[in-house]
C-alpha cells in the first residue's frame, strides 16, 4: 500500500473515532447548584412547615395609623381574603403578646390589615415606624394553603390530561401524511383483494357454465336413450274381442255386416 493510502486510512479512522466521542457525550445544560435551597414543590404542601406563621414588613400605613400595608417575601398571603382575622407581634420586641387585625385586601406580595388596638404588642402612644418586621399567625392562612394545595393537585391532573390530549392531537397532525398514505394503502390492498375475488368468482362461473353445457348435452343424450328404451320395452295392452274383430276386418275379404241370402241351386 502506498504512503498516501496509509495516511488516508489513518485520517478516516481518526474522523470516525471523533464522531463516536461526540455522540457518546450527552449535551446537557450545566446548571449551577449553589444557592438552590430545595426543589420547587409542585403538588403538595411541606408537612414540616407551619403555614399558619409567616413574616411581613410594614411598607405603608394611613393617616390614622390603623390600616397597615404589609409586604411579604412569601406570596402565600395571596390566599388571604377580606375579613380574615390575623394575629401579629413585633419581631425581636420585648412584648410576646399578639395584636389582632383583620384583612382589608390582598395582592401579590402585599396585603393590608386593619388594627383596632396596638396595646397588646406595642407601647401605647409610641410611633409605629414603617419598615418594622412583624410576625403573623393565622389559622385561616394555614387552611387556605392546604385547600390551595389540594386544588393545585387537581389542576395538575387536569393539565396532564389536557397535555395528553394535545400530544395525541399533535401526533395526529404531524403524522397526517403518513397516516393518510397508510390508510390509502390499506384500502388499495382491500380493493385489489376484492378485484381478485371478483375475477376469481367470474372465472369460476365461466368454468361452471362450460361444465354445465357439456353436462347438459350428456344429459340430453341419456334422456333420448332412455326414451328409446322406454318405447322399446313398453308392454302393450291386450283386449281379445276387440283385437279379433279388428283382425277380421283387416283380412281383405268381402264381408258384409249382415248374413247373405241363401242362394238355391
Amino acid at each position: 500500500m502506498s504512503y498516501f493510502g496509509e495516511r488516508l486510512i489513518k485520517f478516516f479512522l481518526i474522523f470516525v473515532f471523533s464522531l463516536k466521542l461526540l455522540y457518546a457525550n450527552v449535551l446537557t445544560p450545566d446548571l449551577p447548584k449553589d444557592g438552590v435551597i430545595s426543589a420547587p414543590n409542585e403538588k403538595f404542601v411541606d408537612p414540616n412547615l407551619d403555614y399558619s406563621k409567616f413574616m411581613g414588613r410594614v411598607t405603608d400605613k394611613d393617616d390614622s395609623g390603623r390600616v397597615l400595608k404589609i409586604g411579604v417575601e412569601n406570596n402565600n398571603t395571596k390566599f388571604l381574603k377580606s375579613g380574615d382575622i390575623l394575629y401579629f407581634k413585633v419581631n425581636n420586641h420585648e412584648s410576646k403578646s399578639y395584636c389582632k387585625a383583620s384583612v382589608r385586601s390582598s395582592e401579590d406580595f402585599f396585603f393590608s390589615v386593619y388594627v383596632q388596638d396596638f396595646a397588646a404588642c406595642w407601647p401605647k402612644n409610641r410611633y409605629l415606624p414603617r419598615g418594622l418586621m412583624l410576625n403573623f399567625k393565622s389559622n385561616k392562612m394555614e387552611q387556605r394553603v392546604y385547600e390551595a394545595s389540594n386544588y393545585r393537585e387537581l389542576l395538575i391532573k387536569r393539565k396532564q390530561g389536557f397535555l395528553n390530549q394535545l400530544n395525541d392531537i399533535n401526533h395526529f397532525l404531524w403524522s397526517f401524511d403518513q397516516q393518510k398514505l397508510k390508510a390509502a394503502t390499506d384500502y388499495d390492498k382491500k380493493i385489489n383483494e376484492l378485484i381478485r375475488q371478483k375475477q376469481l368468482a367470474i372465472d369460476n362461473l365461466i368454468n361452471k357454465k362450460q361444465e354445465s353445457i357439456v353436462l347438459q348435452a350428456e344429459l340430453k343424450k341419456k334422456l333420448n336413450s332412455i326414451d328409446e328404451s322406454l318405447n322399446h320395452y313398453r308392454v302393450e295392452r291386450q283386449e281379445h274381442i276387440t283385437d279379433r274383430w279388428n283382425m277380421d276386418n283387416d283380412r281383405g275379404l268381402p264381408f258384409v255386416r249382415r248374413p247373405q241370402k241363401v242362394k238355391s241351386k
